[in-house]
């Protein structure tokens, strides 16, 4: 583990560096803002949506291998965005950035992540990285960019060593909103931009994690109207708001180390009866409530691809996906039942509680990017506050 760094011979024009912690040095050409970054590396298979994967929120901590050659080609602009400020560390890239060629790029991609001060690295065999992900692990490492090609490799190392990893790290405060607010804007049709929810049926309470955009733009679409709260409040300023259901966010880090604060209020939550709806971050926690156990997955699951198995129907739906720790359905109590399966792995993607309106799903039915066949869990939820109307 002390061993110096095991660097491929150099190109001469190289401005960018991946260290990982086991000493493997890629070499590249810097894209972005100038810098280094230290994070877990992980890879997304997605073919579409790379301003959407940057700015999701579940990335912090990580830095990105993107599978797919072309990126850029769309270029960037306002609105494809999940949050205002990215909290991924990093990208990766196999190609220099592709000019864009889209009628709503705003600007170039490589502009776009010196804006957001994202720094990247173009250049390197992501196949050859995406296998070692694959068959090892998601490793931490250390990204460098030096528009003048300096570099001393083992300061460089030493930073990802020294990086204690996302296990056991409760990045949901860091990303989490730190005042509640309200949400109105819908979904996105051609030629018409972002709608406007102007008919609310129901009361919706987004405890955020990490929220995606898109998700509050889903409940928007069917009819919520939604307030927004951090990851901290407790179930009493939850219920205050007298909603008519309440939605458990996606989110980055470790779901036992956010569950220290989150548990004890999603039990209150429970209790209440009210309708709760949880996805990604917010079906582990949910499933930690429950008694419940979860595990840091190896490799993780990020792409725009990954079938899940609806059991009650038997339906499979191609699903987006983004993350690092899964729920243990064994450790699950009698009361819960495991309603998706991954038929990747084979791994937990949602459960429902028998006696109550309560369900979550591992995956994102939102997508931005993936699939839309998931998107009826959002009419589901409405109809269990419908029900209690």
């Amino acid at each position: 583990m002390n061993a110096a760094p095991t660097a491929n011979a150099r190109p001469a024009a190289s401005t960018a560096v991946l260290v990982l912690v086991d000493g493997s040095v890629f070499w590249g050409s810097g894209v972005g803002a100038e810098g280094i970054r230290v994070g877990e590396i992980c890879f997304n298979t997605a073919m579409t949506g790379y301003q959407e994967i940057l700015t999701d929120p579940s990335y912090a901590g990580q830095i990105i291998t993107f599978t797919f050659p072309h990126i850029g080609n769309v270029g960037a602009n306002a609105e494809d965005i999940e949050t205002v400020t990215p909290a991924a560390r990093g990208l990766v890239l196999r190609e220099d950035i592709t000019r864009p060629s889209n009628w709503r790029a705003a600007q170039g991609l490589d502009a776009w992540l010196k804006k957001m001060n994202l720094t990247g690295i173009a250049g390197i065999d992501t196949r050859q990285l995406t296998r070692r992900i694959r068959d090892g692990g998601a490793p931490n490492g250390a990204l460098c960019f030096n528009a003048a090609g300096k570099f001393d490799l083992d300061a460089v190392l030493k930073q990802a060593r020294e990086w204690p990893g996302l296990e056991g790290m409760d990045l949901a405060k860091e990303v989490s909103c730190r005042q509640s607010y309200q949400w109105d804007e819908a979904g996105w049709k051609l030629s018409q931009g972002y709608a406007r929810l102007e008919q609310p049926r129901f009361k919706v309470v987004a405890v955020d994690y990490g929220a995606k955009r898109n998700i509050l733009r889903m409940l928007a679409s069917e009819g919520c109207a939604v307030t927004v709260v951090p990851a901290t409040a407790s179930a009493e300023e939850i219920l205050r708001h007298q909603p008519d259901g309440v939605f458990l966010s996606n989110g980055p880090g470790d779901p036992a180390a956010t569950g220290a604060y989150a548990v004890p209020v999603i039990q209150e939550l429970i209790k209440s009866g009210k309708p709760v709806f949880g996805i990604c971050l917010g079906h582990q926690l949910l499933a930690l409530a429950l008694g419940g156990r979860t595990k840091k997955m190896d490799i993780g699951h990020r792409g725009a691809n990954h079938p899940v198995k609806d059991l009650a129907t038997g339906k499979v739906e191609i699903t987006s996906q983004n993350h690092g720790f899964c729920v243990l359905p064994e450790t699950l109590p009698q009361e819960a039942e495991v309603t998706h399966v991954s038929l990747f792995d084979g791994s937990n993607e949602g459960l429902r509680l028998k006696d109550r309106p309560v369900f979550s799903v591992q995956y994102h039915p939102e997508a931005s990017p993936g699939p839309q066949d998931s998107h009826y869990l959002f009419k589901r939820f409405t109809a269990m506050m419908a029900k209690r109307d």
